[in-house]
């Protein structure tokens, strides 16, 4: 199979062609940073607060190391845009935390918890993270998904199919299967992610 690469800048696109010359993908040219010569990977860091939460703390009986993540994230290119989703419950600590995100770099986007008079809760964020994480897709080079929720398996899908590489960070057992075969890269939460003691 060969490949054609065409460039055209000035706002543009690349253009991957494989067999029989049809366009496979289209992306921004601009989605690379150039850095001394050196081609640098322009990457989207999105964090499920929730999910990374109740995952590790079911399997692991302690907290995600997002200090850890966003080091390992780093190690493969330079994070362009990073969000953290979670709920506001008006919790000091709650605040305190979300407070260490914002210094590490996110940009902490809060939904209201709501109870609702049957006793059942709303705060879900799966909508908001697949509109940011479409926006931001076209825009840089891999879009990384700190989250085991099956429900992102189509998005990472799309992602991927945009032409950015898809990167799922998630709990081992607790992570939907479906969305590691749709990642371009499934990376265990275990190890250094895990914050202890």
């Amino acid at each position: 199979m060969q490949s054609a690469v065409r460039e055209r800048f000035g706002g543009a696109t690349v253009t991957d062609a494989g067999e029989a010359g049809h366009a496979r993908f289209r992306r921004p040219y601009w989605r690379s940073i150039q850095i001394s010569g050196r081609r640098v990977k322009k990457i989207a860091l999105f964090a499920d607060v929730q999910n990374l939460y109740y995952t590790v703390r079911q399997a692991h009986g302690c907290h995600f190391n997002y200090s850890a993540l966003w080091a390992d994230v780093s190690r493969r290119g330079t994070i362009v845009e990073a969000y953290a989703y979670a709920i506001e419950r008006g919790d000091p600590r709650q605040q305190q935390f979300q407070q260490i995100l914002r210094k590490l770099g996110f940009t902490v986007k809060l939904k209201p918890y709501i109870q609702r008079s049957d006793g059942s809760a709303k705060g879900d964020w799966d909508v908001g993270i697949t509109i940011d994480v479409l926006d931001a897709a076209a825009r840089v080079d891999e879009v990384v998904l700190a989250s085991g929720d099956g429900d992102f398996d189509l998005l990472l899908e799309r992602v991927r199919a945009g032409g950015a590489e898809a990167t799922a960070y998630g709990v081992p057992g607790l992570t939907a299967q479906s969305l590691i075969r749709a990642a371009t890269r499934y990376v265990p939460v275990e190890g250094d992610l895990l914050l202890r003691g």
